[in-house]
């Protein structure tokens, strides 16, 4: 069974069922017919609720709705706890909503707590062998919001369950080390990064995130900002402070004031130390991404510059 984050239950009892309803209510007596000997012909999930259970009002909706929109290529099976005390006991049941899906008599995946539909849809994708291209889309879309949203927990979520039904997504890879990064788990971020296959290592948006991590890595000082303040001042020439100024102004946040210094570096000698400051810039613009704003003004600046 996989990790209790990937899985969830549904609420309220199912309907009668009727012919061909994926949806059907079952209990201890008639759990094997309903879910092992099932399986064998189609897979199986199994929605361990109560009524009492809050998530698993929010959850069982979304569940039989991606179930139905299966069309007979999975069976939802729901089970009250309250009234199968000894079925989840059997099941090892600790905390609702659970659910587990079974195929082939043998239970295969399984997860704990209300999922989004999104997810909800690449685990029955998974369970039925589909590659999920849409759900996949789907959830990378919601993910993308999360993070601009700066919902760090919930983007890296997605991901994660993401990556669970395609290791090698470059997006999804890149978005879960990006949450990392901007949420200060800088290991995690390298960890994640460590997952990318070789032939993709190039990828614009995995060098994206390298880029991030890279600027992550070297904290702010403020009183370092000072000191390359009053240099500047005293020689504005000093293109190895003003490149080091505007790093460091970047790393405190202060963006604009970074780009800055690297557009006036490159305005007063463009070719000093091999094109540095247009170099630096460049992997600001990389680790912004290419929507960003300050990455959009600051391109149309550095080009209004070398094209002058």
């Amino acid at each position: 069974m996989t990790d209790p984050m990937i899985l969830g239950g549904g609420a309220g009892a199912a309907g009668p069922a009727g012919a061909g309803d994926p949806i059907k209510d079952s209990s201890t007596a008639t759990f094997v017919a309903d879910v092992i000997e099932a399986s064998r012909q189609v897979p199986v999930i199994v929605d361990f609720w109560a009524p009492w259970c809050g998530p698993c009002k929010q959850l069982g909706p979304a569940l039989e709705k991606v179930v139905r929109e299966a069309k007979g290529q999975v069976r939802l099976v729901k089970v009250n706890v309250d009234e199968n005390q000894a079925l989840a006991g059997q099941m090892r049941i600790q905390s609702i909503p659970a659910v587990f899906a079974f195929a082939n008599g043998q239970p295969v995946d399984g997860f704990m707590g209300a999922l989004p539909e999104s997810e909800l849809k690449a685990f029955v994708q998974r369970l039925v062998g589909g590659d999920g291209g849409g759900e996949i889309e789907a959830a990378l879309a919601e993910a993308a919001a999360s993070l601009e949203a700066k919902d760090y927990p919930r983007a890296a979520q997605i991901y994660a369950a993401i990556l669970q039904a395609d290791r090698e997504n470059i997006a999804a890879i890149a978005g879960l080390a990006r949450c990392q990064v901007d949420s200060g788990d800088l290991d995690g971020a390298k960890a994640t990064l460590a997952l990318v296959p070789p032939a993709k290592s190039n990828d614009p948006a995995i060098e994206s995130v390298r880029a991030a991590l890279e600027l992550a890595e070297h904290p702010v000082d403020l009183g370092e900002i000072d000191r390359l303040s009053r240099t500047l001042e005293s020689n504005p020439n000093d293109h190895q402070a003003r490149i080091d100024l505007a790093m460091a102004l970047n790393a405190a946040g202060r963006r604009e004031e970074a780009v800055e210094q690297l557009l006036a570096s490159i305005k007063r000698n463009r070719e000093w130390d091999d094109g540095a400051a247009r170099k630096q810039l460049i992997k600001l613009f990389e680790a912004w991404g290419p929507k960003d704003p300050l990455t959009l003004s600051g391109r149309r600046q550095m080009s209004a510059i070398l094209f002058s």
